[in-house]
């Protein structure tokens, strides 16, 4: 924690070389996009991107999780969404999941659990086996069906005014990929 408290006693003095940069934080927000990841420590979205301050909308969750809309129980998540869809009016949602997270196989056999359908909806684009990466690849593709069918998201894709994109990053290799729906495939950006 020492490290971390002593990090942010500097950071002014760091920001300082920035400065022509950081003067612009003061201003609306108008991100590049919104980037959803897992909350995991180890994985950095800004690291992997380069994004500078105010380039991503970040959102956070646990395995990078986005439940299904309900119009009765609004969410954290689903606030935020709907605050960069129709806010910040971003062009872009990437949903980036990554390699050894710990959430996959507990929502793999939640999935699996609550209905057989869970493994029919999605065996087409990636088949669900054993390996924790095609059921890494399942779970970001899973929950881009739940961002996909939120109020806020439909219209927005149907004018195509908003692109959703479903990214993988491999944790061991540094390489992130992203899927490719004619391919049935995630394939290195």
């Amino acid at each position: 924690m020492q490290y971390l408290i002593d990090q942010a006693r500097v950071y002014r003095a760091r920001a300082t070389a920035h400065t022509l940069h950081l003067g612009g934080l003061t201003e609306r927000t108008r991100p590049r996009a919104m980037f959803i990841a897992c909350s995991d420590a180890r994985f950095t979205p800004a690291l992997i991107t380069a994004a500078r301050p105010g380039d991503l909308f970040e959102l956070r969750t646990h395995g990078g999780e986005i439940p299904a809309y309900t119009p009765d129980t609004p969410t954290g998540e689903s606030r935020t969404i709907e605050h960069a869809v129709n806010e910040l009016n971003v062009s872009d949602i990437i949903l980036c999941g990554h390699s050894h997270c710990e959430t996959v196989p507990t929502a793999l056999r939640d999935a699996l659990a609550a209905s057989d359908k869970a493994e029919a909806d999605h065996a087409e684009r990636v088949p669900l086996t054993g390996d924790l990466t095609a059921a890494g690849h399942w779970h970001v593709l899973a929950q881009l069906d739940n961002l996909s069918n939120y109020p806020c998201v439909v219209p927005r894709l149907a004018d195509r005014s908003l692109r959703l994109h479903a990214w993988f990053h491999e944790l061991e290799t540094g390489a992130t990929l992203a899927h490719h729906a004619r391919a049935n495939a995630f394939l290195p950006l």
